[in-house]
């Protein structure tokens, strides 16, 4: 297994910002995509979330109307996880990052999945290997990172377990390619390469609110313009989730030490009042307001 021509249908599971992201790239790379999620009308909003990024592609000459209607002809509501993972050649989980849940749906995915099946994490901090050991097939078990939002961000975060054949990271590699990403291969450390860097910048623009050093939106602007970033690291932590952000953290804290992965109390506080980012309307900055 040299390449990816063993990949022709891809399972998906968890509907929400990434999966429905993955879901779009993979069935616009031409594969045939089952994207299953168990809450009610979630994988419905996920298609027509999918169906309006294709729109403003069509309309931004970036994407043309007989692509984004073969997409959409690729993509089909998976019922339960059995029938979504039944014949899929690669599974992507993007379900929540808490250990628990991700390895009891890698134990149920090597019950239902082929045999021949790579099960993918979209984890973007735990142990790969760990999740891996809740299946019979640890060298068929590997990490895809992707970035949000998935259909525009180049990176792909290959992570190798410490029992991935190179046949599966081979694999890996050429998908990667042909979904139009531009892969790196880390080994399973926690935080692997972009969450370990990013997390510590990210904090640490949250401890200088915390101390009145600069507003978020002068922060951001002076990593944007000082250090060239497409996004300063709080208005990231808005769309990736501060939620997310501070459960990156404390794992990473747990597992590695070193102030530099405490979580702020300003980001804990945060989080219990709902302030969450984008996705709650209100974290760094008021997403509620046009333009944002």
């Amino acid at each position: 297994m040299a390449d990816d021509q063993t990949i022709s249908r891809v399972a998906v599971l968890g509907a929400g910002t990434m999966g429905n992201g993955i879901a779009q790239v993979c069935a616009m790379a031409g594969y045939t995509v089952a994207l299953h999620d168990p809450q009610p009308g979630a994988v419905e909003r996920a298609l027509g979330t999918i169906r309006g990024n294709l729109d403003k592609g069509v309309e931004r000459e970036k994407v043309t109307a007989d692509a984004r209607e073969a997409a959409l002809g690729n993509l089909r509501d998976a019922a339960d996880l059995a029938a979504a993972a039944a014949d899929a050649d690669l599974v992507i989980e993007a379900v929540p990052e808490r250990m628990e849940i991700k390895t009891s749906l890698f134990g149920e995915l090597h019950r239902t999945a082929p045999a021949h099946a790579i099960l993918a994490t979209n984890t973007s901090s735990l142990s790969v290997s760990r999740i891996a050991e809740a299946t019979g097939r640890a060298e068929r078990v590997i990490g895809l990172h992707f970035f949000n939002p998935v259909h525009i961000m180049k990176l792909l975060e290959v992570v190798r377990g410490r029992d991935t054949s190179q046949d599966t990271v081979d694999v890996a590699l050429a998908f990667a390619r042909r979904i139009g990403k531009e892969p790196i291969i880390v080994t399973d450390t926690p935080g692997f390469a972009s969450s370990r860097l990013g997390v510590v910048l990210g904090l640490e623009a949250m401890r200088m609110v915390e101390q009145g050093v600069a507003t978020p939106q002068d922060i951001d602007k002076a990593m944007e313009l000082g250090y060239n970033h497409p996004m300063g690291p709080l208005k990231l932590t808005d769309l990736v989730g501060l939620d997310v952000r501070l459960g990156i953290a404390e794992y990473l804290h747990g597992e590695l030490g070193g102030e530099q992965y405490r979580p702020p109390e300003l980001l804990r506080r945060m989080v219990a009042e709902g302030k969450l980012g984008k996705k709650s309307g209100q974290g760094f900055y008021d997403w509620t307001q046009e333009g944002r």
